[in-house]
């Protein structure tokens, strides 16, 4: 496979042959890796499948290639209901089409929806030009595409839990059952009752499958995950990572279960907000790192001076639940080592973080009685002394200033966390790599990645956009040093 995969619309139509030809050596393969990069339409059913289906192949002239499921459903093909697209791993995060046509669809993918409007205000262009790149990247309107994700995200719920149709329908965004079932009709060609197979249930317990792109190396992301679980909010097992996380004024609860043979995780959600399920989702997905692209990512750093037999196949970034926690885990970790660092994270979770309501009962997370947390809000951390923290009183004073910052949902600057006394440029930066999940952070002034740089010495402008990655490669070759 070509580490830089052929874009339909990347090429001119004396091109689209020899770019067609690739595709159809790929749907033939039913190779893992490329699922999620292309999606295959069938004329004759018209049904539009990923290039791993299970279904029998239909023949060359019966197919057409599409880069979107968007771009299939828009030309009137609906979801397989056997492998179902809808379920497919993300395009990369860098496609090549620009920082904001990624950070447009990115936008236009959040439910609940924003006004078009609002989102260009965001990007910093006009309505009319945000317009124009989306139309021009998957070949619809921004509102279009709003209503295709309303409508994939419902069918998954409809297909995948026991949630009443009521409850999907507010979940997706949708105003009513009869927006509900104009939006399957449309984009799936189908009703939500047919999509729905199984008994309905009423029940707030979600179960759902998240897919990656292969290979995924789960023993780091576990032992990454592992090293820096704060107890009686998160736990670390062989095959899963649970954790609580704050949801409104009340705790919601996960636990996702690695399962290699079908390269994904099985998804088990317990909230008392479902207006809050998509967002939740797409943060489990950003801190399994579900969206990377290895292949991509392995060349990169190839390209910038790291020999191939020594990196970490199928290396993710796992990311902190929120910009404020990673902030928060950073400063706390400053000059100490990471197991004394999350000795003091866990008092501060223990001291000030949220707790589950009298009423609300969760899924345990093997501890006993009160003992279960969400991260403390930035409100909790900035009105307290902190005089349990083992620290300088400078280092705590940090800690309340960087949560006076995110009070009220603000969302500062990076200039205004870098103003706070004792945050420097490391923390900033190791902020955006877990916090932001921003994956072209290289973190040169990392003591490790100083001394790995000079041992394997690297380029790391070559690496971009995946320095992140770089940086937690490096990481990873100094402790296999130490293990040996």
């Amino acid at each position: 496979m070509s580490d830089n995969f052929i874009r339909l619309d990347d090429h001119a139509s004396t091109d689209r042959a020899l770019a067609e030809s690739v595709f159809a050596k790929a749907r033939l393969s039913r190779d893992p890796r490329f699922d999620g990069r292309f999606f295959v339409a069938v004329k004759t059913t018209g049904i539009f499948c990923r290039p791993i289906c299970p279904a029998r192949l239909p023949k060359e002239e019966n197919v057409t290639y599409y880069q979107h499921a968007t771009q299939a459903m828009a030309e009137g093909y609906r979801p397989c209901f056997r492998c179902r697209p809808d379920s497919a791993p993300s395009s990369a995060a860098w496609k090549g089409v620009g920082a904001t046509i990624s950070r447009a669809l990115s936008l236009l993918s959040i439910i609940p929806i924003e006004r078009v409007a609002d989102i260009a205000t965001r990007l910093g262009i006009s309505e009319r030009y945000l317009n124009k790149l989306v139309v021009n990247a998957v070949g619809i309107s921004p509102k279009q595409f709003q209503n295709m994700q309303r409508a994939l995200f419902a069918k998954q719920l409809i297909q995948q839990t026991h949630l009443s149709m009521t409850d999907v329908a507010v979940t997706a965004g949708f105003q009513s059952l009869r927006q509900l079932q104009r939006a399957v009709e449309q984009y799936c060609a189908s009703s939500p009752t047919q999509l729905r197979k199984k008994e309905r249930a009423e029940q707030k317990h979600i179960s759902l499958f998240l897919s990656y792109r292969p290979p995924y190396n789960w023993p780091y992301v576990r032992d990454f995950l592992a090293t820096r679980a704060i107890e009686g909010m998160e736990r670390v097992t062989e095959d899963s990572y649970e954790r609580y996380f704050t949801c409104g004024n009340n705790l919601g609860f996960f636990k996702a279960v690695h399962d290699k043979a079908r390269h994904g995780f099985s998804l088990h959600l317990d909230m008392p907000d479902l207006s809050r399920l998509h967002k939740t989702i797409e943060n489990i997905k950003w801190v399994l790192d579900l969206h990377g692209d290895p292949l991509l990512i392995e060349q990169s750093l190839i390209q910038a001076g790291l020999p191939k037999a020594r990196l970490t196949k199928g290396l993710r970034l796992p990311s902190a639940w929120s910009v404020f926690e990673s902030g928060c885990r950073a400063i706390v970790g400053q000059q100490v080592s990471v197991k004394a660092a999350i000795g003091q994270v866990t008092l501060l979770v223990h001291q000030v973080g949220a707790k589950p309501s009298e009423t609300q009962s969760l899924n345990p997370l093997n501890v006993t009685g009160k003992d279960k947390y969400g991260f403390p809000s930035p409100e909790a951390v900035a009105n307290d002394s902190l005089e349990f923290l083992r620290m300088p009183q400078a280092r705590k004073d940090a800690v309340r200033r960087f949560a006076h910052l995110f009070v009220g949902d603000n969302v500062p600057s990076h200039e205004n966390i870098l103003a706070i006394k004792g945050v420097g440029p490391w923390t900033l930066d190791y902020l955006k790599m877990r916090g932001e999940r921003n994956p072209d952070i290289y973190l040169g002034g990392d003591l490790i990645v100083r001394k790995m740089a000079k041992q394997f010495p690297v380029e790391p402008e070559k690496a971009a956009p995946w320095r992140s990655y770089l940086t937690l490669q490096l990481w990873q070759l100094s402790n296999e040093q130490k293990e040996v």
